[in-house]
């Protein structure tokens, strides 16, 4: 565990004083309380932190480095192979992949191809509810005209026509609560 002045760390990496300050107010560089920089520490966090689209530039600036600086270079190990380094790309792209899955819900929500499954449900329930309570409202609507019928054929006649009026009456009503709660406001 080598510990290095801010000025040494900068010598060390062939950065900048500014550059050594931005870093460490970003808290990419680890300090101890010394105010000394932990160099491996700080080599791995700037590794984990990094921004791989910009490794072409890191690579550039390093090579330069090497060459202006060929006998005071010191070897890195790359963060790859400590196996350390987040993926940043793969993050980005997951990232974006959920974005465009979001804009194609919105745009099928806004096209009236896809709504609000608590909306769909709350509906269904209506309805299953509706039905019920028309069906459970015919025998006491029904038995005083049936009591006095003595014919098969009658009761059957008189009871699919209210059973047939009761689900056409359920079925406007929830047609017209479904599509006012399927409806975006």
């Amino acid at each position: 565990m080598a510990f290095l002045t801010r000025k040494e760390y900068g010598e060390l990496k062939g950065w900048s004083r500014q550059h050594i300050s931005k870093l460490v107010q970003n808290e990419r560089l680890v300090v101890n309380g010394a105010g000394l920089i932990d160099v491996d520490a700080s080599d791995q966090l700037l590794a984990m932190t990094s921004d791989p689209s910009k490794a072409g530039v890191a690579a550039r600036h390093e090579q330069q480095r090497l060459q202006r600086d060929a006998p005071s270079a010191c070897e890195e190990i790359e963060a790859d192979q400590l196996g350390l380094a987040p993926d940043f790309q793969k993050a980005r792209a997951m990232r974006e992949h959920y974005l465009a899955l979001q804009e194609q819900a919105n745009f099928h929500t806004q096209q009236g191809t896809l709504v609000e499954r608590k909306a769909v449900e709350n509906a269904a329930y209506n309805a299953g509810r509706l039905v019920r309570d028309q069906l459970l409202g015919l025998p006491p609507r029904l038995a005083p005209e049936m009591a006095g019928m003595t014919d098969p054929w009658q009761i059957e006649r008189l009871l699919t026509a209210a059973i047939r009026q009761a689900l056409e009456d359920a079925e406007r009503v929830s047609k017209a609560d479904l599509e006012h709660a399927v409806t975006p406001s």
